[in-house]
């Protein structure tokens, strides 16, 4: 498994990569790996309002269909439109590629409760 360490993780295996009051989103390996084959990302909606804890996407894959969850509050300022044609992008790329969106957040500070990466490596082995 891969565990970037300039990301952050939350409870529910999403990643953060923060960049000034925008942080950029999607789900981690570890989460990739135990969906599997990733066949539909139903994304949010740019300008929507995310609130940390909360659903705001879905995954589907050949094994199950997954909510992914707002790592932060604040409003979606871009989504990943080449995961509506290239889902799998998920899967070989979830760092890169494969992210889902951009929030501009409301209360930086809600990111003090999400894991290093050696702390979210820990809770997955």
């Amino acid at each position: 498994m891969n565990y970037p360490e300039d990301l952050k993780y939350a409870p529910n295996h999403e990643w953060v990569r923060r960049d000034g009051n925008t942080i950029r989103m999607g789900i981690s390996d570890f989460a990739q790996d135990a969906l599997g084959d990733v066949v539909y990302v139903e994304l949010p909606e740019a300008g929507a309002t995310a609130t940390a804890g909360e659903a705001f996407s879905e995954v589907e894959s050949t094994k199950s269909v997954s909510d992914v969850y707002a790592p932060a509050s604040g409003t979606i300022t871009a989504v990943n439109h080449a995961l509506e044609d290239t889902p799998e992008l998920v899967n070989s790329d979830p760092y890169g590629d494969g992210w889902f969106a951009e929030i501009e957040m409301s209360d930086p500070s809600e990111l003090d409760a999400l894991k290093d990466a050696a702390a979210y490596r820990t809770s997955t082995e």
